[in-house]
């Protein structure tokens, strides 16, 4: 379950964590939809790939404390997106859920 702790609101009801790189590098690819959160060791840039992805996904960058630190809505198929702010977990969510969540919320997962 991923929670907005901040709004105290439910942002997705399942999700799967992913830690090891293989799982990280083949993320959403040939899947169908879920939630994911990745899961780093530390912070750092984390670019995103669409590749092979065919639905479009928001995507919330947190840093090492779970508060978002930036937020990708509407990500499309076959796009990439370079952040701008270093993060330690990236959660992927179905497009629109991440209607409710802004920049300096605390989640929790």
């Amino acid at each position: 379950m991923i929670i907005n702790k901040t709004r105290n609101t439910t942002i997705a009801g399942s999700c799967k964590l992913y830690r090891n790189i293989f799982s990280k590098a083949t993320g959403l690819m040939f899947s169908k939809q879920k939630n994911i959160v990745f899961i780093f060791r530390k912070e750092r840039i984390v670019s995103l790939h669409m590749l092979f992805v065919f639905f479009p996904i928001d995507v919330l960058f947190l840093d090492k404390n779970k508060k978002i630190v930036e937020i990708k809505k509407n990500l499309k198929p076959w796009g990439f997106y370079s952040p701008k702010k270093k993060a330690m977990y990236v959660v992927e969510l179905k497009a629109g859920k991440s209607s409710s969540t802004s920049v300096g919320d605390k989640i929790g997962f």
